[in-house]
């Protein structure tokens, strides 16, 4: 995939893949430190222990890594990744019960349906326009047999580059209470780890 023909969302990703390869700079995160912050946050929030969870637009598959080194065994990690060099370098993980999908779960988001326990989503949304961000959530509680778990740029503090989007927390919560109602567990959020970003937990009402 070329910068050039690639969709706006994954642009960015393709041309900082081309510059640095696998490394980490492709992920387009700050610092290890806080895409590790993010990682804590959803496992805070959602139970990831003997799950099988599928994490949308995984990168390098560094999410894995996490849950290995926090000793979160989960059931099967299946990673999703559209750019190739993201891909080949998280399909090079030794862990066990890790295996990794190719595709554009905006594009085609029959790609989410894999049958995982949790989808979870951790910095993937935040170069998608607005109805794509919601698009894809209301796809991937959809395709959750439990729980869909994602973080977001949550005010401009953190979206200071141009492919970068940020949603009001209100609307966020407004939109994810549309889809799972009120009940008790239903909706949870987390917002103490970095300022200008918010981790929620949507729950799927059988």
């Amino acid at each position: 995939m070329k910068a050039a023909t690639a969709p706006p969302y994954l642009a960015p990703y393709v041309r900082a893949a081309l510059r640095h390869g696998a490394g980490f700079d492709s992920l387009l995160w700050a610092s290890p430190t806080t895409q590790a912050q993010r990682f804590d946050a959803i496992a805070r929030l959602c139970d990831l222990q003997n799950k099988s969870i599928l994490d949308v637009g995984c990168g390098r598959a560094d999410l894995c890594d996490f849950l290995v080194e926090r000793s979160i065994q989960v059931y099967d990690y299946i990673g999703l990744e559209a750019v190739d060099s993201l891909a080949t370098a998280a399909e090079a993980k030794p862990h066990e019960h890790c295996r990794i999908l190719r595709g554009d779960f905006v594009s085609e988001p029959k790609i989410l349906f894999v049958g995982a326990d949790v989808l979870i989503f951790s910095g993937s949304l935040n170069t998608l326009n607005t109805p794509d961000f919601y698009a894809s959530l209301r796809r991937a509680l959809d395709a959750c047999a439990e729980a869909v778990v994602f973080n977001f740029l949550s005010s401009p503090m953190l979206a200071g580059r141009n492919f970068l989007t940020w949603h009001r927390t209100s609307d966020v919560l407004a939109f994810a209470r549309s889809l799972c109602g009120f009940g008790a567990g239903a909706i949870a959020t987390l917002s103490d780890y970095i300022d200008g970003d918010t981790t929620v937990l949507m729950r799927k009402q059988h």
